[in-house]
């Protein structure tokens, strides 16, 4: 008993010197701008993997068609390099707040609104990029970063020099100690 007791003891040590060191958080959000729902989880100290499932608006960049209703699945991962120079400059860091360079996957289908099908059913785009990632008030949220970004489907791809991502949303949960 007396050693279950300290192996307890010694478990709950370790998981709050590590909640203290952590810097990234396991946030639910809700992004309005693109329609998605998002979870970003922690891989590391600075670093977090965020997935969303959402239905967007498309401005077709292979077609030049304008595309409504078209589901999507977004996987970010993100290394986030200012957290110290943030808390230094006592900046909020809560809710991941910092600046980061990632590597973006996307996986868009085709238009469920009007169900027409074009040259391809779906594509998918691979991209790194550098962005900015703010929580604002009790619970508003603005990410925004840019990259270069490769797009592909079953029948060819393109490299376009430009991409960028705007999202509006609130954060729903963190489960962490605000910072």
């Amino acid at each position: 008993m007396k050693n279950l007791i300290l192996i307890t003891i010694f478990m709950f040590c370790v998981k709050l010197i590590q909640a203290q060191d952590r810097n990234t958080e396991k946030v639910w959000r809700i992004n309005f701008l693109n329609p998605a729902v998002e979870l970003e989880l922690p891989t590391g100290k600075n670093s977090t993997f965020s997935g969303g499932l959402g239905v967007s608006v498309l401005f077709g960049y292979f077609d030049n068609s304008y595309r409504k209703g078209i589901p999507f699945a977004d996987i970010q991962q993100k290394w986030f390099y200012n957290f110290k120079k943030r808390q230094l400059k006592n900046k909020k860091t809560a809710y991941n707040s910092a600046n980061f360079v990632s590597l973006r996957f996307l996986y868009r289908g085709y238009d469920i609104v009007d169900n027409r099908r074009y040259n391809y059913d779906c594509d998918f785009a691979i991209a790194p990029t550098w962005g900015i990632q703010r929580h604002i008030g009790k619970s508003f949220h603005i990410l925004f970063d840019i990259g270069t970004v490769y797009y592909f489907n079953k029948n060819w791809g393109r490299w376009y020099p430009i991409t960028f991502q705007l999202n509006l949303g609130f954060d729903l949960c963190a489960i962490s100690n605000e910072k």
